[in-house]
């Protein structure tokens, strides 16, 4: 008899409206991608280190609040922390246009617009990983984070692209309304999810629990070798991602000499890798099993990673686009198989200190890296910066292929 193949997960109301919140907001978050560091280049004409220093304060949210994030979210309805993100991340980015139309824009302002959006972004990313098991249900968690790799590898197919050409039409700064908008768009869409939730952890009236939940949260990380090994997957890839968001606007728009349109465009066609392995990868786990589809994308990735350091100007830069397509098939197959694997082994209770303590782990180093660009861009130029960014980009897998037991985890 032919087994009845599983209901489509956009046929469920709650779980449209959580992922079309996901990709409206993901979209906005690609062309600010482009256009705040642009802000900065461009319009405020920033140094090396001050794009740099851009970037960490974006960043640096995960450092300070990352582990408490988790704790105060178990203790929380995730849906209004979802939705009170949003509002002040879209508040926060129309402060930018509003200041460069009064004439007063500076990079004082963008540093503390990055710090709020950065503290926002950590409340969202924690409170959203751990309500998608309230909305699909744990059988149905590889096919809904294959969902959720879907929307980034078309945001990031399609958000690039078009903050390049708004920058390049209306400027930078106006260029950042669109995230503003697609924030206002994702908090809208949240409001109407009405999936059944409860706060895993104690009221937070309670008090004087919380660092004991976060030792929690914590120790289950520590006690499991397979997510040891992919945090330290993740902070190394989020470290060549600091790297590379201080450093690609500046070597490609200023050494290279591409427009903002054509840097934007090379960004969002090393995307397609990335939609291709969106759909692959629920397919590759159910086929090989979780262990073998994390293994394999590893060897994958470092082999794609490894040409884009040769990217230049001329026929060389074409390197750059289709390095980072193949390499997205990779990235994006291992993203969704470990993050599938780590919910499937997490008590519900603990689902918001376990996505806390990973995003610490794995999102902690990107400030630095972020600040270390923006160093090596001053003192050593951006090309050598550029470069530094493709070596831990990939070299970034190997705690994976270092644990070849990885192979065995179901």
């Amino acid at each position: 008899m032919t087994e009845a193949a599983p209901k489509s997960l956009w046929r469920v109301r709650d779980f449209r409206r959580y992922a079309g919140a996901d990709a409206i907001s993901k979209l906005g978050s690609e062309v600010s991608l482009v256009a705040l560091p642009l802000t900065a280049a461009l319009t405020l004409h920033a140094s090396p280190f001050q794009v740099g220093l851009l970037t960490a304060a974006e960043m640096v949210a995960f450092l300070l609040v990352g582990l408490p994030a988790g704790a105060w979210v178990d203790r929380m309805r995730r849906r209004p922390v979802l939705v009170a993100a949003d509002v002040v991340r879209m508040l926060a980015l129309l402060s930018i246009p509003a200041a460069a139309v009064l004439g007063v824009l500076g990079l004082p302002q963008m540093y503390a617009v990055a710090l709020v959006t950065g503290l926002c972004t950590v409340f969202f990313d924690v409170a959203h990983q751990s309500y998608l098991p309230s909305i699909v249900g744990r059988e149905d968690l590889a096919r809904g984070h294959g969902t959720l790799a879907a929307n980034q590898s078309l945001a990031q197919l399609a958000g690039p692209g078009i903050g390049g050409w708004l920058v390049q039409a209306l400027t930078a700064p106006v260029a950042v309304v669109a995230d503003a908008l697609s924030y206002a768009g994702s908090a809208l869409l949240l409001l109407g999810v009405r999936a059944d939730e409860k706060p895993g952890g104690r009221d937070v009236r309670g008090g004087g629990r919380l660092w004991p939940e976060i030792a929690e949260g914590l120790s289950f990380v520590a006690g499991q070798p397979v997510l040891r090994r992919v945090a330290a997957v993740g902070a190394l890839m989020m470290l060549s991602f600091g790297l590379w968001s201080a450093t690609v606007p500046l070597y490609l728009v200023r050494e290279v000499g591409t427009s903002p349109g054509t840097y934007g465009t090379l960004l969002s066609a090393g995307a397609v890798g990335g939609v291709a392995g969106a759909w692959l990868a629920p397919r590759i786990a159910a086929r090989l099993g979780t262990g073998r589809a994390m293994y394999a994308a590893a060897w994958a990735a470092t082999v794609c990673t490894a040409p884009l350091a040769l990217t230049a100007a001329g026929p060389r830069l074409l390197i750059l686009p289709v390095a980072l397509a193949a390499s997205g098939v990779a990235t994006t197959v291992f993203s969704v198989a470990q993050g599938a694997y780590r919910q499937s082994i997490c008590p519900p209770h603990l689902l918001g200190r376990l996505s806390a303590t990973m995003r610490f782990l794995m999102w902690g180093p990107m400030p630095l890296g972020g600040l270390l660009a923006g160093t090596l861009g001053q003192l050593a130029g951006v090309r050598v910066a550029f470069w530094a960014a493709c070596g831990v980009y990939t070299l970034a897998h190997l705690p994976v292929l270092l644990a070849p037991r990885i192979r065995q985890v179901s």
